[in-house]
């Protein structure tokens, strides 16, 4: 058989095809550009099957309420958690079983490994991998924070009130091999470690109970200012045990005292158990830990607004209709289980959905599109105007996409995690009014957003700087690794660039060796072991300068192309001396 038939076979062989696809590197994917007009018809379908009291009431107060779901995919390695506003994907979560972050709202009793008086930290351990980073402030008792309108002060007759520590005491009333019982506030990062705090707070569904604390508030996210005169006479009239206090969290608003009365005393049920085990437990150990994903997430999003929850997981669904029941038996009938051979994000277009999600460019609704790129130090968001479809007066044009991207921009924020510094670099406005308008209306659509935001006017170069609290990794990081193969960099050196690396180093090495041995006639052997795509560029375009290099030193060079060599990587080995350089 000829070698020309030979090739012919091994093309059109089905099993070699398939081996050559596996070596490749997988297709860039692009996404899928999802319709979301398909998507908000779709949702408009499924919440007319709403209860019937909900669709009167929406009718009487004259205000259409967009229609938002949770849909819950649980998967034995992990559980995936979207939430749809009108179909779209709004917020997405996922967690890993055994995932470092699950720590989070975990308390633990430690044991403080080292101080370090130049942080003014102490390092303790929980029984992880990494020691829980300790601030010296968050040792101490915390201040009255801003955002909480105290109204009632709950202190102990008994107990006295624990006096602050000046920080340089504080090694002092806390040496090493001290115990100590923190609370995780936010997950490892890269190489950090958790941060924690001594100010230990339980969320419930609508208070929050901070045993080490006395006072009672309200949270001023709720403003209305007749609700919150009826609240503090709520939080005024709760038995609360004495030292201890209650925040009451926005979800609260409108809900009657017996839901206060109910949560209070799952709070310290718990409580009550953290304390046994506080007690009993040696350091380090776990006293405490967050209920997981599909929990965590019903407890906090299952209010009025959500329509309804879908969980494809039969096990899952008892139990979380089971932890809603003890706080409103009325909302048990929001879960619901899905039972379709479809599997659910893919049923509900989330799967596409997500898809985009981690594209660097992200297209808007009329032709333009935002770049995102991820740094260690910050996020930067570049708005483009691209094929726009509107084609009428430049101004409006601009401030149309800018609108679009102000949007698009929150929703990424969410989806991603992403937090830290983020600057947005929107299209020049020369309009002020416009410049305020794009201001107000990425306030608005990050005020739903649950961790801290803080966005500053847009500069004269038409760039927004704003920050995000970042309590663990972005969705990406969790889900991605650098690439082992450039280390994160997205780049490697060309063939031209090694090469003349390669040239330059040959010439080094050969120079030295000449001076070493003068004797002309004796020629100076060199073996060079380099990737395959290296060779190719040194056979072709670059072979003149090595011969001429070989005969200005009467050298005499081999090369062997090697494909397991990384295409940055060359080795030069002396054939004589069996030395090795590069």
């Amino acid at each position: 058989m000829s070698e020309k038939q030979t090739n012919k076979n091994q093309q059109t062989d089905p099993a070699s095809k398939l081996d050559e696809e596996l070596r490749q590197p997988p297709k860039l994917q692009t996404g899928t550009k999802v319709d979301q007009d398909k998507l908000r018809s779709e949702a408009n379908q499924r919440a007319k099957k709403r209860p019937l009291m909900t669709k009167i009431i929406e009718k009487f107060k004259g205000e259409k309420k967009p229609y938002r779901e949770l849909i819950i995919n649980s998967e034995p390695l992990e559980t995936r958690v979207g939430q749809l506003v009108d179909g779209i994907l709004d917020k997405f979560d996922i967690e890993r079983r055994h995932s470092a972050q699950r720590i989070v709202g975990g308390i633990f009793k430690g044991r403080i490994k080292n101080l370090d008086p130049g942080l003014k930290a102490a390092f303790v351990d929980i029984g992880m991998p990494k020691n829980a980073f300790l601030h010296y402030w968050d040792i101490q008792p915390q201040e009255a924070d801003s955002s909480i309108e105290v109204v009632r002060v709950n202190s102990s007759k008994k107990k006295k009130k624990q006096a602050k520590i000046p920080l340089k005491e504080i090694p002092n009333h806390y040496p090493i091999g001290t115990e100590i019982v923190i609370q995780i506030t936010k997950g490892p990062i890269g190489t950090k470690g958790p941060r924690s705090t001594t100010n230990l707070s339980i969320p419930g569904r609508f208070i929050v109970l901070v045993p080490f604390s006395d006072q009672c508030g309200i949270s001023r996210k709720i403003e209305d200012n007749k609700e919150r005169a009826r609240l503090k006479k709520i939080i005024r009239d709760l038995t609360i045990p004495e030292g201890m206090g209650i925040i009451v969290r926005t979800a609260g608003e409108g809900k009657k005292a017996r839901y206060f009365v109910r949560d209070l005393h799952i709070l310290l049920q718990t409580w009550e158990k953290i304390q046994k085990k506080m007690d009993s437990a040696k350091a380090p150990s776990c006293l405490y830990k967050e209920p997981d994903l599909a929990e965590r997430t019903v407890r906090d999003f299952l209010t009025e607004d959500i329509d309804r929850v879908l969980i494809d997981n039969e096990t899952d669904h008892e139990r979380i209709s089971e932890t809603v029941a003890q706080i409103s038996k009325r909302s048990t009938s929001k879960i619901q289980l899905y039972e379709d051979s479809i599997p659910i994000f893919e049923r509900y277009n989330i799967e596409k959905q997500i898809e985009q999600t981690f594209q660097r460019q992200v297209p808007l609704p009329s032709g333009g599109a935002i770049v995102i790129e991820e740094t260690e130090a910050l996020i930067a968001i570049d708005v483009n105007t691209g094929s726009h479809k509107n084609k009428g007066n430049e101004n409006d044009t601009i401030f149309q996409v800018n609108c679009e991207a102000a949007e698009e921009v929150a929703r990424q924020i969410r989806l991603r995690n992403i937090g830290g510094l983020i600057i947005i670099d929107f299209i020049d406005m020369k309009q002020r009014r416009h410049r305020n308008a794009i201001l107000t209306r990425m306030r608005e659509a990050m005020a739903t957003d649950k961790a801290k935001t803080h966005i500053l006017p847009i500069s004269p170069l038409g760039i927004m700087q704003m920050t995000r609290q970042r309590m663990q990794e972005s969705t990406s990081s969790g889900l991605y690794t650098d690439c082992p193969y450039c280390r994160g960099k997205g780049i490697v050196k060309s063939a031209t660039t090694v090469s003349v690396e390669l040239q330059r180093k040959l010439s080094g090495i050969i120079r030295r060796a000449r001076n070493r041995t003068p004797d002309l006639e004796r020629p100076i052997k060199l073996r060079i072991l380099v990737n395959p795509s290296i060779i190719d560029r040194l056979r072709e375009e670059d072979a003149d300068l090595l011969i001429s290099l070989e005969k200005d030193y009467n050298a005499q060079l081999t090369f062997r192309a090697d494909p397991n060599f990384h295409v940055e990587n060359y080795r030069v080995i002396d054939v004589e001396t069996g030395a090795a350089y590069g």
